[in-house]
């Protein structure tokens, strides 16, 4: 199984892709919470103990949590990146969760901007990018064109 990427993990953690996105995290966080289940083990549970309530080593929720915490670390991101690795490695069942999870998270549309402009003339500020919020941009009116000439007006002399 290919790792899941750092990039995606931080998008999605961070609330990227809008309601699919928060989806997708919330979709795996329910994937990691699973009991683990280390292959030929059974239940998961090695002591016989019983659920103490506390991750099972190994089973990526504490970088999980770390990650949601801090959606912006690369090093967290990167920290649950290869804990998920770690634990499909080990747990056939959430390995193949994780492939089916990762086929549809790696759909979404997380970040990617694609700006163009072509053609035509600009007589304002042209902002190109993605999630924009509280702009406000002050501008005078664009000067009048004379219908014939393509150009400005010229003064009077």
């Amino acid at each position: 199984m290919e790792p899941i990427s750092v990039a995606l993990l931080a998008a999605l953690a961070g609330g990227a892709g809008g309601e699919a996105g928060r989806q997708a995290w919330a979709t795996l966080s329910e994937l990691v919470r699973r009991p683990f289940r280390r292959d030929g083990s059974g239940d998961g549970n090695r002591d016989g103990d019983g659920n103490t309530g506390a991750p099972a080593a190994g089973s990526a929720e504490p970088e999980l949590v770390r990650l949601a915490a801090h959606p912006d670390d690369a090093v967290l991101a990167r920290a649950l990146s290869t804990a998920l690795a770690v634990r499909a490695a080990a747990d056939a069942e959430f390995r193949a969760g994780l492939v089916r999870w990762h086929r549809l998270a790696g759909s979404l549309h997380t970040g990617d901007v694609h700006n163009e402009i072509s053609g035509g003339t600009f007589n304002s500020p042209v902002l190109q990018g993605r999630d924009f919020s509280g702009l406000s941009f002050t501008t005078p009116a664009p000067p009048r064109v004379d219908p014939g000439t393509d150009s400005p007006p010229t003064a009077p002399d």
